[in-house]
């Protein structure tokens, strides 16, 4: 086999072929220990703030004055997961503007306006709020985690009663389109072109002395690709068992989740200032009202807060319409809660370790994913909680 075959083989592995959930799972939980060690936690809701906060507050609707979205880390991390993601569904020749019907679209805004509500009551998105919050030992990721679940199975439930009783969906609107065929276009010259100019943006950062931005712009494009050619999905990992039984999606949430939780607990042995770090005031009432809004909206718009930047990178027009009603409606109620006062009253800060120990706090997350993990495999074979 000569070279140019060889590469093309290796090309053909890494962008034509599908990844394995478990794959990508396990790569998240990886990079996302890596982000602790250099910066701070994966989260999507910091970027979103920061988007909102820069737009309303340019023309006083929230009083926050935001730094700039190209130099606020949170920002670029998302920056690096959307057009990480759209230069992998170009390379693999899996882009295009996908509109669907209205319905969905409304679903969509509605989903997204939940999800940015959630995560201001909480803190965090599904990613910053329950899975880096859960790995960094806080009390807060656990009661989210609960709230996810149950906002999960009520969007379920709402989606089942919608197809029997408002079903069939309402008509595309006119010019929808799916994915452009791949082998008849330029998608796979065109990802090339979005990549290299990633890095060259994260070039740009270095020359200019932000070279830990070009670090995390780095970060977001891998957690880009991985998403995208792995489809891992925290919407699936939660609504699925509730749905169809499947669990691929909640078992390589749980093996990335795993992977973070060992690895930011020996950061946080290591690094004595980062023992506390990402343990957010939000135990209880926060997190749990917070993850059962959001549970419900990324049942409706169909994405979480990663899910819905990376599937809009690869040209979801109901995910645009999802990301912009999390980044706006995130940014108001913050703003909101703060004014009030009320975002004193959602919690209290709770790291496990000062409470059960580093021992005790360990078994019981182990003992979580473990009986997480039995509940889905047993649902799996008996489909006692699935639906369909």
């Amino acid at each position: 086999m000569g070279v140019r075959e060889k590469l093309r083989e290796d090309y053909e592995a890494l962008f034509r072929k599908q990844w394995p959930v478990w794959a990508g799972g396990l790569l998240i939980g990886i990079i996302n220990v890596f982000l602790f060690l250099f910066s701070q936690p994966w989260t999507t809701l910091d970027g979103a703030l920061n988007w909102g906060d820069w737009v309303l507050g340019r023309i006083g609707i929230v009083r926050t004055e935001a730094l700039s979205p190209l130099l606020r880390s949170g920002s670029v991390i998302n920056f690096g997961l959307l057009f990480g993601a759209m230069a992998s569904a170009l390379l693999a020749g899996e882009f295009g503007i996908r509109v669907g019907p209205r319905r969905e679209l409304v679903k969509g805004l509605i989903g997204g306006l939940l999800l940015g509500t959630g995560a201001a009551l909480a803190r965090g998105c599904n990613i910053g709020g329950f899975f880096s919050a859960t790995s960094a030992l806080a009390a807060s990721g656990l009661a989210m985690g609960v709230g996810l679940a149950a906002g999960a199975f009520l969007g379920t439930r709402y989606l089942l009663w919608e197809v029997e009783h408002l079903a069939p969906a309402m008509a595309p609107v006119a010019g929808s389109a799916g994915p452009l065929a791949p082998g008849r276009t330029l998608q796979p010259y065109l990802g090339a072109a979005v990549l290299f100019g990633i890095i060259l943006w994260a070039f740009l950062y270095g020359h200019l002395g932000y070279a830990d931005r070009a670090l995390i712009l780095f970060f977001g494009l891998l957690l880009g690709i991985v998403c995208q050619r792995s489809r891992v999905c925290f919407v699936q990992a939660f609504r699925e068992p509730f749905l169809t039984g499947d669990s691929r999606h909640t078992r390589a949430m749980l093996l990335g989740l795993l992977v973070s939780l060992v690895g930011f607990a020996l950061v946080k042995t290591a690094i004595f200032e980062k023992a506390e770090e990402f343990v957010r005031p939000t135990f209880w009432v926060g997190s749990l009202l917070g993850g059962l809004i959001f549970g419900v909206g990324m049942v409706l718009a169909g994405g979480c807060g990663g899910g819905a930047i990376w599937r809009a990178g690869e040209g979801h027009v109901k995910l645009w319409v999802a990301l912009t009603g999390y980044i706006f409606s995130a940014s108001l109620v913050r703003d909101w809660l703060l004014r009030s006062g009320f975002q004193e009253r959602l919690g209290t800060a709770v790291f496990l370790p000062e409470v059960l120990g580093w021992r005790g706090s360990f078994a019981l997350l182990l003992g979580v994913l473990l009986l997480w993990y039995l509940v889905t495999a047993w649902n799996e074979a008996t489909r006692k909680l699935a639906t369909l």
